[in-house]
């Protein structure tokens, strides 16, 4: 009874983790084509969520596990960094209801090939016809602009969400095989990414917050720092 009730728990906090990104997706495509630029939303994504994770950090540790340092690194800004710069940069060319199909959507198929080609972990016959699915699923998303004779360069932002899906993919199996708690994954991802791309993203010269508005600025470090930063973060954690 405990199993099932930890799984329904797991799989709760998976459909509100979708959930979450899904509103990532729109509130971010959005903000992208109105006054703030990726580098901001990145900023405001971190540096708040670690000055108040500071506690924790203090209390937890931030060092990864021992382990190969690629690995460490996935953990470190894999999550925190990369990947939300990757699929945020792809909805500057194409629109939000692509990058759901192929960022969040594609987690599945990403997930399996990095949990066979880091954990010898093989799909039963039932998911792999669900994977099956889902790549063609993707395969159409991309493939219908082209087929359409659009040429507005969606297919970059297409490449950016799988590129980033295949990314948190990889970081879910290096969590999953590290032994972190959701709290722990948390505060290692905000510090090591805090402080490897906050500086990074204010020397770019993109970061001036100058045509965008005080109220709309803490309204998107609640959506995207706290909520979308942290709240989804130990969310899917916890799931994992």
């Amino acid at each position: 009874m405990a199993i099932l009730e930890t799984r329904a728990f797991g799989l709760i906090a998976a459909m509100a983790t979708v959930t979450i990104w899904a509103g990532f997706m729109l509130i971010t495509r959005f903000a992208v084509q109105s006054d703030f630029t990726i580098e901001e939303l990145l900023v405001l994504r971190l540096l708040p969520g670690a000055i108040v994770m500071l506690p924790w950090m203090w209390k937890l540790g931030v060092m990864p596990p021992k382990m190969a340092w690629p690995r460490a690194a996935m953990l470190m800004v894999g999550a925190s960094a990369v990947f939300p710069y990757v699929v945020s940069k792809g909805l500057a060319f194409a629109p939000a209801s692509d990058g759901g199909a192929l960022a969040p959507g594609m987690l599945p198929f990403w997930a399996a090939v990095a949990a066979y080609a880091l954990a010898g972990e093989v799909p039963g016959p039932r998911r792999r016809a669900g994977l099956a699915m889902i790549l063609l699923g993707a395969l159409l998303v991309s493939l219908w602009p082209i087929l359409k004779g659009g040429s507005d360069g969606a297919w970059r932002g297409h490449l950016m969400f799988l590129s980033g899906s295949g990314l948190w993919a990889i970081y879910s199996v290096v969590f999953r095989q590290s032994g972190l708690s959701p709290m722990q994954g948390l505060v290692i991802g905000l510090f090591w990414g805090t402080l490897a791309a906050v500086p990074v993203l204010f020397l770019s010269g993109n970061v001036s917050f100058s045509s965008v508005p005080w109220p709309d600025i803490w309204i998107m470090i609640i959506i995207q720092s706290f909520i979308i930063g942290i709240l989804a973060m130990v969310l899917f954690s916890y799931a994992v």
